[in-house]
């Protein structure tokens, strides 16, 4: 759609300041509502001016979601097609080269990588695409396109399963749009091989977010008996073990998620050290430690404790409690990582509850690092609530 064939949509007077400072977001109480800006389609694309006219740029819009708009281009001349996101491509994949030598690596990441609600994990020639807006939903042959362009895949396969989408009015899906796929997908991470379902896995398949995280963690692993709680495809034990560990007991509540680790840790030559077990974390914890059992490294990276603001508080004494629990398992002078990728939670207040968790469970240790996510995560400079990713490893006396 050329400018002139765009609709406008003005912001008040006052609200304009953030997003010309750079911010990609308009919220819906900073634009004038009006019948015709209601009226509109979600996810058109529109022109955004200001209250005294000056252009903002094109965004897309949404007229009944609280984020309204959202910036694609601060040239209004812009024409927003499948070229537009093949050059945006383009410049995240330069990125990615500087970053990795083989294409296993979050390829766009939404804000960050100029592309709003969108998330693309690239397995090789095999990518997996989330559209989380009714803007790009509205634009997904043009997206595909560019990928066809830009990545050359011989399949993409759509995960739009996640709630944003039901927030922006998207039915949810998976689905192979390009091409053809019958999983596993075999993709490599810090030497290690894995197996992973792009189709019917957690996200997209694959956590890229903790690949320096689990590095970190197996240089810790040698000679160590490891606990891996939430192992989904057994990333953090199997490095860990590829490291040097002795053994490790892997733990998830998904049949198919350790059928995959499995496989993965034969697939490395370490299944004789590796055991996968189904149970919920929570209630292994405390049954390890009725069994006298201690671990000399215990990994604990659950899924999002909180989804909305609601649940914050909830979630924060859930981390305390995991790390409570968690830190009783750990023999003297080892090794606790413990993680949360719940966006609603900041970086302090995990950290603090992390330290009143260890504080309950009767020990004492140091920080020895504190971390987030794998840098093919970058991080939107005026969105901090996309450094999602919070992670504490200790030494624990």
């Amino acid at each position: 759609m050329a400018e002139a064939a765009r609709p406008t949509v003005r912001v008040l007077p006052g609200h304009d300041k953030r997003v010309a400072l750079g911010h990609p977001w308009i919220y819906s109480n900073e634009i004038a509502m009006d019948a015709a800006a209601k009226a509109l389609p979600p996810g058109i694309l529109v022109n955004l001016v200001a209250a005294s006219g000056k252009n903002l740029g094109i965004g897309t819009f949404n007229p009944h979601t609280l984020i309204a708009a959202r910036l694609l281009s601060r040239d209004a001349g812009t024409r927003i097609d499948a070229g537009f996101f093949a050059t945006r491509f383009e410049r995240a994949l330069s990125l990615r080269r500087r970053l990795y030598d083989a294409p296993y690596y979050r390829a766009i990441h939404a804000e960050a990588d100029g592309l709003p609600g969108l998330v693309l994990d690239r397995f090789g020639d095999v990518l997996a695409c989330q559209i989380n807006t009714a803007g790009l939903q509205r634009l997904e042959d043009e997206l595909i396109a560019a990928m066809k362009q830009v990545f050359a895949p011989r399949a993409i396969v759509l995960r739009n399963d996640t709630a944003a989408r039901g927030l922006e009015g998207l039915a949810g899906e998976e689905r192979v749009a390009e091409g053809t796929l019958e999983p596993p997908v075999e993709i490599t991470e810090n030497g290690a091989r894995f197996l992973v379902d792009p189709l019917a896995g957690q996200k997209t398949g694959w956590f890229y977010d903790q690949r320096e995280n689990r590095r970190f963690v197996s240089r810790l692993a040698a000679g160590a008996r490891v606990l891996d709680l939430y192992c989904f495809g057994g990333g953090f034990g199997i490095e860990a073990a590829m490291s040097g560990a002795d053994a490790v007991l892997a733990i998830d509540r998904s049949e198919a998620a350790l059928q995959w680790a499995a496989a993965s840790a034969k697939l490395n030559g370490v299944d004789q050290r590796c055991r996968f077990a189904r149970g919920e974390a929570f209630a292994e914890l405390e049954r390890l430690h009725a069994q006298g059992e201690r671990f000399d490294v215990v990994i604990a990276d659950p899924p999002a404790f909180a989804r909305s603001k609601k649940d914050r508080g909830p979630a924060l004494r859930g981390y305390r409690k995991l790390a409570r629990l968690a830190a009783a398992l750990v023999a003297k002078g080892g090794v606790l990582f413990i993680a949360s990728c719940s966006h609603q939670v900041e970086a302090e207040a995990f950290a603090q509850e992390v330290r009143r968790g260890i504080h309950d469970a009767q020990r004492d240790g140091r920080v020895i690092a504190s971390s987030g996510a794998a840098p093919d995560h970058p991080v939107h400079p005026f969105l901090p609530e996309s450094a999602y990713l919070k992670a504490e490893t200790l030494v624990l006396d």
